[in-house]
């Protein structure tokens, strides 16, 4: 069992989870208690069109370790993740997915990384030769190619930017978060430029992942849009050393 004296901060960004908001959440709140953590969970409700934000304000609502705010209209995962930092006061800061794709059990996995390499931030890798990814082929293409992009591009020392579970040190995101523009489609990547910058570590861990549902949330307007925004962090990185 991984203990830790830190405070945790588990940001959950959620757009249409009145479904699956309160199973995510039980499931966080189970493994962080049976490893005897401090922590908190804020929920950021991201401008949802179902109840979302009711089932989820309805069920915590006399549970002080679980934060939930909301905002309208939907501006999108990165926003969400900023808002949701703007409100936490752990020392350690997670991001996780609501669909429980990745199992929030997987949060202690990227602690112990933290421990073991002495990191600032530990990223879950569908690309770590110890992952267990099923998920559809289609989906892996695309995020082949982008890590050939991102890898030609930025020269991070990670090989998966995208994967929705993310562990940092406090203090990473706050040197890196004043500085980003991006509010949707790679968010992460440009968080993860900014922070690389500033010389912080980021190591890679395994992840199990299983998911026939990212596929279908991906269109050819969300790639074209992904295409965009890295291109603009570039723009920003080389020619304007916006981030420098």
């Amino acid at each position: 069992m991984v203990k830790s004296r830190k405070k945790f901060s588990i940001i959950i960004p959620a757009f249409n989870e009145e479904q699956g908001i309160i199973p995510c959440v039980e499931e966080t709140k189970k493994v962080l208690e049976g490893h005897d953590c401090d922590y908190e969970i804020i929920i950021i409700d991201d401008g949802s069109h179902d109840d979302t934000f009711s089932v989820a304000t309805d069920f915590y609502a006399n549970d002080g370790r679980v934060m939930i705010s909301r905002y309208s209209p939907n501006e999108g995962k990165g926003f969400a993740l900023r808002h949701g930092f703007g409100l936490a006061s752990g020392d350690l800061v997670a991001f996780m997915d609501a669909d429980l794709d990745l199992h929030p059990e997987q949060i202690m996995t990227l602690y112990q990384y933290m421990i073991d390499h002495d990191a600032d931030v530990v990223i879950g890798s569908k690309r770590h030769p110890e992952s267990i990814i099923d998920y559809p082929w289609q989906r892996k293409v695309l995020s082949n190619g982008y890590y050939f992009l991102v890898r030609l591009l930025f020269g991070l020392p990670v090989m998966d930017t995208q994967t929705g579970l993310k562990l940092f040190k406090y203090e990473a995101l706050q040197a890196a978060m004043p500085k980003l523009l991006i509010k949707r489609y790679a968010f992460d990547l440009e968080l993860l430029v900014n922070i690389h910058k500033q010389g912080f570590k980021i190591v890679e861990a395994p992840v199990n992942l299983s998911s026939m549902r990212l596929w279908y949330r991906i269109t050819l307007k969300d790639v074209y849009y992904v295409w965009m925004d890295t291109m603009a962090i570039f723009y920003r990185n080389y020619i304007l050393r916006y981030y420098d």
